[in-house]
């Protein structure tokens, strides 16, 4: 396995955006682009790109702005948490998307899939409204929804925080707010973070490794709500191709999902829209991280089968 680390510009039009592909030793499969979460960065799902890559499929993702090595530099650094001052909802979206234009540029005529985790799920989603015709597969991995007056209420005290010169500054209000319920059905959480998977070494190097876990700014939290907003928006949710195969996963124990419950009710909207290709899998016992719990094998497995399966060349 290869591996590229490279830069390309964001659509807030100042700042480098990283990114990363893992490159098969054989041409390419297919293209699988993976769409990161909240606090966290594309290089911790480098354990599933080489389980990937060793079947032949190429795996790339970038560092959403305020995330990872996406933070500018000098005098253009931004903190942690914040993306740009300028509709950062849609600009996130778009810089997933030139990635992607990007990638297939390099790769042309590659069967092209897309998966997105957590925050990067809501990314995925809306990308689908927008751009859904030009891929092949989507794969929307610890997603969920929340009821939109409590989505525009929270996205209103972004907002707020925002007027009130806090754009730049983290929300620990929101934070709490957002999360603070979320290890509520765990006996005994050893951390706060305990909700992301089982496996208490994951949660270890999570809570250990500076560039995961921080506070988002309040910019950040309405960029998040504005995300969310938008999915409830019908003509936009229209607008996503009827054929493009789409798979949901999720685990029982995610509160982001809750517990199966909301994710589930998602996949169902989907086909109510008239997404023919909609398929779930919730996976007993498992938390918010898919691919850093127990049993994460299963996991690899199941998106490697899906993602071979649906590699199908475009006429």
């Amino acid at each position: 396995m290869k591996k590229e680390e490279f830069y390309y510009a964001s659509r807030d039009m100042e700042t480098q955006i990283h990114a990363v592909r893992w490159i098969p030793e054989t041409s390419p499969v297919c293209i699988l682009q993976i769409v990161h979460g909240m606090a966290e960065y594309i290089d911790r799902y480098e354990r599933l790109a080489s389980r990937l890559v060793q079947a032949g499929v190429l795996v790339t993702g970038e560092d959403h702005l305020g995330h990872g090595k996406s933070v500018g530099s000098g005098e253009k650094e931004h903190p942690y948490g914040y993306f740009c001052a300028q509709d950062p909802a849609t600009v996130v979206v778009r810089d997933v998307h030139r990635l992607k234009k990007l990638t297939q540029e390099r790769y042309p005529g590659v069967p092209y899939l897309i998966l997105g985790h957590s925050m990067g799920s809501f990314i995925l989603r809306n990308y689908l409204c927008r751009y859904g015709s030009g891929i092949d597969g989507a794969i929307v991995m610890g997603s969920g929804m929340q009821p939109r007056a409590t989505v525009r209420f929270a996205k209103g005290l972004a907002r707020l925080g925002v007027i009130l010169g806090m754009g730049k500054k983290p929300n620990h209000l929101l934070n709490a707010l957002a999360f603070g319920g979320y290890n509520k059905k765990i006996p005994s959480p050893a951390t706060r973070m305990d909700w992301l998977s089982r496996d208490a070494d994951e949660v270890g190097k999570y809570m250990a490794d500076p560039l995961c876990g921080f506070t988002f700014t309040s910019n950040g939290f309405l960029t998040l709500f504005e995300l969310l907003d938008r999915l409830y928006d019908r003509s936009g949710l229209e607008k996503m191709p009827k054929e493009l195969p789409v798979l949901f996963l999720s685990g029982d124990a995610d509160p982001v999902g809750g517990y199966g419950t909301a994710v589930r009710r998602l996949a169902e909207d989907f086909r109510e829209l008239g997404m023919r290709q909609t398929e779930i899998t919730v996976y007993p016992g498992m938390r918010h991280e898919l691919v850093n719990e127990i049993g994460r094998e299963k996991v690899e497995e199941d998106v490697l089968s899906w993602v071979l399966s649906h590699a199908e060349r475009r006429e």
